[in-house]
């Protein structure tokens, strides 16, 4: 089964090996990241994280208190350098929404009773009953890869300034974070590979070390002098 829709901004692909999952565990998916767009999107004025920023009465959901409950998690992690609240913006979880609605769509997935799947969400994959082979992509040369990745019943994730600049902001200091060109994470979930690449993007060049030391996280990184940071354990292919 294969699958390619547009969701949340950017292409999401699945593409699952086993041959008795039902089409439908498909349609769950896609309709499931649909409903996020719509919840948690910091650009659609009715969404419920739009209604929350507004100070607007209403009963905040599960899904939402569990997102920001993350979010005040890697905020507390990095110092203040990661934050969903920056000044001068509104509430923008999506750092973290990314990850975690792929995850739980992975989720989907495995009750379905796929064994051997792989979702990729602009980049960031989920990835199960591999091992499935995962390019890092050269920070500044679209053409090449940095790096190939062996993984099995794992994600990755990779936050970098090639594709949107420096929209990744150090909420220390509200500036552009520096001292990275990209940064990408292993780790057993997206929700965690996700949001800590961010995060350790926004910390800067400490910023490895940092996601590094996190439980069961892998790390593979370029910083601003062209220089790799790798951690013992990236499983390269």
């Amino acid at each position: 089964m294969r699958r390619v829709e547009h969701v949340m901004g950017f292409p999401v692909s699945l593409r699952v090996d086993d041959e008795d999952v039902p089409e439908r565990a498909a349609d769950a998916v896609f309709a499931w990241l649909r409903e996020v767009d719509a919840r948690f999107s910091p650009f659609r004025e009715d969404s419920e994280v739009c209604r929350l920023d507004r100070g607007e009465p209403l009963e905040i959901s599960a899904d939402l208190r569990e997102v920001l409950g993350l979010c005040e998690e890697y905020r507390t992690a990095t110092g203040g350098a990661f934050d969903a609240r920056l000044p001068g913006r509104g509430l923008d979880p999506c750092a973290v929404v990314k990850g975690w609605s792929v995850q739980r769509a992975a989720g989907l997935l495995a009750a379905a009773g796929a064994r051997r799947f792989c979702l990729n969400a602009g980049g960031d994959v989920v990835a199960a009953g591999g091992p499935w082979r995962v390019g890092v992509r050269h920070p500044e040369d679209a053409g090449r890869l940095c790096a190939v990745l062996a993984v099995t019943d794992a994600a990755v994730a990779t936050s970098a300034r090639y594709e949107r600049g420096d929209h990744i902001l150090d909420g220390r200091t509200g500036r552009p974070a520096t001292g990275l060109l990209s940064l990408t994470v292993v780790a057993p979930t997206l929700t965690e590979a996700d949001a800590a690449a961010t995060a350790a993007f926004a910390l800067g060049r400490e910023g490895a070390a940092w996601a590094a030391a996190r439980p069961d996280c892998e790390v593979f990184a370029v910083d601003a002098d062209r220089k790799v940071l790798r951690s013992p354990g990236l499983p390269v292919a």
